[in-house]
């Protein structure tokens, strides 16, 4: 077993793997930013080292500077969190080159996978549904409108490199596509320095379910069960539960020993997640995330298996402790992501935290890494804290979840638990009834109606 990991992150992740190290008796080290000097995981670690300005590319980006601070305090092992450099072929590779275990998946899969026009083509051997689409990366836009033609309008053309929404446009017709696939590609190069583009079927209303899957690299390999990610906003997820209130037991037994078949097959090694698209009854593979996910918690709460430790066992060289029989699904779980961000016009909201009180009580957990005079920097990603709750059916959960937030202060700053609380009114959603345009037409609609009512 490893004896000191490094962890290459920041905030409520990097506390959440500082926790998992010290129960399992091994040390910690967090780099950080000098933004981050003050951060919670920063002081619970057993040590820490400064890589870096608050910029990304200065510090949380900068690959020799953290192979550098693994090198200076003897760490066995690098874990990079969520986002930065999880996903990144060249840190994993340059990781095991340097003689430090990279707590993720190998680089070859980590490559093959973050491809998502070669991902899709290593799903479909293994069996993955896929929606109709191009074979591959688009030539031009040419090549694109002839085979938009094929698939049918309208289409949604994709960053290859993409993520987080960008790079990302639907063509509804023969006359905008160009239009669209040029402005997709410029926006996938602004953002990622790779404008290539692929594409496939536009589905209308469909639900965004995740498969979480963990294999040991030895040719063991489970599922744990389905999220429901669907509540978004500008593919953004605001809330996840677990399981889907969409699927029926027939219908999440088929997709989870699927994606678990498949990455038996793969060989894969830690955990990992299979996106879908579900409509009408049927899955369509969008992508495969290589890393932990920022909603594991929810899946944590239902199958009582703690994701971080089952990820540094793996790396670690040990096989899985349990077969797919020995995974149980007890209850319903929500997590609500608290953003730093005004709560209607989503703005973001840096800035001292004046007064901060968790929520408690049976079911509760808060994944968080903010405090009593806290300033959250406007250098990164907006989450402050996940409210994840956990109850024995769908209806309990959801008066938990309310009751958690009303519980909830965060002074000095907006955030967005007034939009969790407005969902969490609505009726179709309390009825399980919405898709990934669900969030943003509710909003659409509750803005017109307040412009209707100024007038």
């Amino acid at each position: 077993m490893f004896k000191k990991i490094l962890i290459a992150n920041r905030g409520e992740i990097a506390l959440r793997v500082v926790r998992a190290c010290r129960e399992m008796g091994i040390e910690s080290v967090v780099v950080h930013s000098t933004a981050d000097e003050s951060g919670m995981a920063v002081r619970m670690a057993d040590e820490s080292v400064c890589i870096g300005p608050p910029a990304s590319r200065q510090s949380y980006l900068n690959i020799p500077a953290i192979l550098s601070a693994a090198a200076l305090t003897n760490a066995d092992a690098i874990h990079p969190g969520i986002g930065f450099l999880s996903e990144n072929e060249e840190f994993a590779r340059m990781v095991e080159e340097h003689g430090f275990t990279f707590i993720g998946p190998t680089p070859e899969h980590i490559a093959k996978m973050g491809d998502k026009a070669v991902a899709k083509d290593t799903v479909r051997e293994l069996g993955l549904p896929l929606i109709p689409g191009s074979d591959g990366i688009i030539k031009d836009a040419d090549e694109g409108l002839k085979i938009a033609k094929e698939i049918g309008f309208p289409v949604l053309i994709k960053a290859v490199a993409g993520g987080g929404g960008k790079g990302m446009k639907v063509a509804r017709s023969e006359d905008e596509f160009k239009a669209c696939y040029t402005m997709a590609s410029s926006e996938a190069k602004a953002a990622f320095g790779n404008g290539a583009m692929y594409m496939e079927r536009y589905l209308s209303n469909p639900r965004h379910i995740e498969i979480q899957v963990l294999g040991d690299g030895q040719g063991n390999a489970v599922h744990l069960g389905e999220r429901d990610c669907s509540i978004q906003r500008r593919h953004q997820k605001v809330i996840e539960e677990c399981p889907s209130p969409a699927l029926t037991q027939e219908q999440r037994n088929f997709i989870g020993e699927l994606a678990a078949d498949c990455v038996r097959k793969m060989n894969y090694r830690g955990v990992g997640t299979m996106e879908f698209l579900f409509e009408d009854g049927k899955f369509y593979f969008l992508e495969m995330n290589t890393r932990l996910q920022v909603e594991h918690p929810i899946t944590e709460m239902v199958t009582g298996i703690d994701l971080v430790r089952e990820q540094i066992l793996v790396a670690a060289g040990n096989k899985l402790r349990f077969t797919q029989k020995d995974i149980t699904f007890k209850g319903h779980a929500f997590e609500c992501r608290i953003n730093a961000e005004h709560p209607e016009t989503f703005v973001p909201s840096p800035g001292k935290i004046n007064r901060y009180h968790a929520p408690g009580g049976f079911g509760v957990r808060v994944d968080s890494a903010i405090y009593d005079g806290y300033s959250v920097p406007p250098h990164y990603d907006s989450l402050v804290a996940k409210v994840i709750v956990h109850a024995d059916n769908r209806e309990e959960g959801l008066m938990r979840v309310e009751r958690a937030l009303g519980e909830t202060i965060i002074d000095g700053i907006f955030t967005n638990i007034q939009l969790h609380e407005r969902i969490l009114q609505e009726p179709e959603f309390r009825a399980g009834q919405f898709n990934i345009h669900w969030l943003e037409k509710m909003l659409a609609r509750k803005q017109e109606e307040q412009k209707k009512a100024a007038s």
